[in-house]
């Protein structure tokens, strides 16, 4: 059968005591145990109950007490069928009572069957067992019949009440329950996140160390074919170890950067500009502070442009501008004159194509290309 309004059980979350306060708690259990503990006085208090009589009276208190416990049990697993023969047992209990002359404990079983009924169950069958169970109170209730009407109207809308009561609790701890879900998946893209920002800034400081490494050593190579002297290789070979040296200070460098320990972001222009000779650097805009990702790929573009500029335009004059403006960053490197390495295409490395994907990650952009002066690199960031 297909679920409506008429036929759905109200929600797990609505019928738990999740999300119920301490207060409420302790206010319903303290009902509870008063109604059970008027039943047994009422079961005390016969004048005509004695001996098996009074040992059956609280037979029936304690039957009524586990039913009603079965009942919520049921409910709360969204079992009709035992729910319905539950519910049947307490107004049969409730009918026992009243013959055997606990006319009090009677209407007091039928009104929490009425009430309990709206609450619990699918308003469809909630209808009916409330119906009967309040019906059960009019017709043996001995007050006028305005009041008995009044009391009547006064329960069923209480045990409505209580059902919205419970669904809106229920909604809000499922919504609680999507929130921290939500949360954690948040988190744990953040860790992907960043152990994939660790792997990006690893690989650019090896990519760039080891294509400098690369450039010395396959020199190294071409000297030692053409029988060149000690010194020339030796000076060769000490270059690719300065190189190493410096590729594992960067990769130091990366990871004090990732744990947020950057240098600020004109220094390390200045000082990576020192090592290329005719190098300048330019601040523009108003100097602040860039977030750790934008800040980390402006200094690996600044590094793969004027390593390219050792390479493939030795002794060119180069312009470094870092420019601050109100909703980017812009480094553009320049270089003019200048003449080919000695051996401008060895090496390969991880160029300017990974700079420009690492640009598009962050919203921005990467132009590389020859003008009428020699080659420019122009990134973009927004911040």
């Amino acid at each position: 059968m297909t679920e409506n309004a008429w036929t759905r059980w109200p929600s797990r979350e609505a019928l738990s005591r999740a999300g119920v306060s301490r207060p409420r708690r302790l206010l319903a259990w303290a009902v509870r145990l008063v109604v059970l503990a008027l039943l047994l006085w009422s079961a005390f208090h016969q004048s005509h109950v004695h001996g098996w009589g009074l040992a059956a009276a609280v037979a029936g208190v304690l039957a009524t007490a586990a039913a009603s416990w079965g009942f919520y049990r049921t409910t709360y697993a969204h079992r009709l069928v035992p729910s319905l023969v539950l519910v049947t047992v307490l107004l049969a209990l409730a009918v026992a009572a009243q013959i055997a002359g606990f006319h009090g404990p009677a209407l007091v079983i039928w009104c929490g069957c009425g009430i309990t009924a709206l609450e619990r169950l699918p308003v469809a069958i909630a209808l009916p067992v409330a119906s009967v169970g309040l019906a059960s109170y009019s017709a043996f209730n001995n007050d006028v019949w305005l009041t008995t009407a009044a009391t009547v109207v006064g329960m069923a809308l209480a045990g409505y009440v209580m059902r919205l009561d419970a669904e809106a609790r229920g909604h809000a701890q499922r919504l609680l329950a999507q929130e921290r879900a939500a949360r954690a998946a948040e988190a744990e893209s953040a860790a992907l996140g960043e152990r994939a920002r660790i792997a990006r800034e690893i690989h650019d400081v090896l990519a760039h160390s080891l294509s400098a490494q690369m450039v010395h050593l396959e020199a190294a190579r071409l000297l030692i074919e053409r029988g060149a002297d000690r010194e020339q290789i030796l000076e060769r070979v000490v270059a690719a170890r300065a190189m190493a040296r410096d590729g594992l200070a960067e990769t130091r460098q990366a990871l004090s950067a990732l744990r947020g320990e950057l240098t600020p972001l004109e220094e390390f222009l200045t000082e990576v500009a020192g090592s290329t000779d005719g190098a300048e650097v330019t601040v523009t805009g108003e100097r602040r502070a860039l977030p750790a990702e934008a800040s980390q790929t402006v200094r690996r573009v600044a590094q793969e442009a004027l390593t390219n500029v050792r390479k493939h335009a030795y002794g060119a004059k180069v312009r470094v501008r870092l420019d601050y403006s109100e909703h980017e960053v812009m480094l553009d490197v320049r270089d003019s004159g200048g003449r080919p390495g000695e051996l401008s295409g060895a090496g390969g490395g991880y160029g300017l194509l990974g700079m420009r994907e690492r640009a598009e990650l962050l919203g921005g952009s990467l132009e590389a290309g020859r003008d009428d002066e020699g080659f420019a690199v122009t990134l973009r960031v927004p911040v």
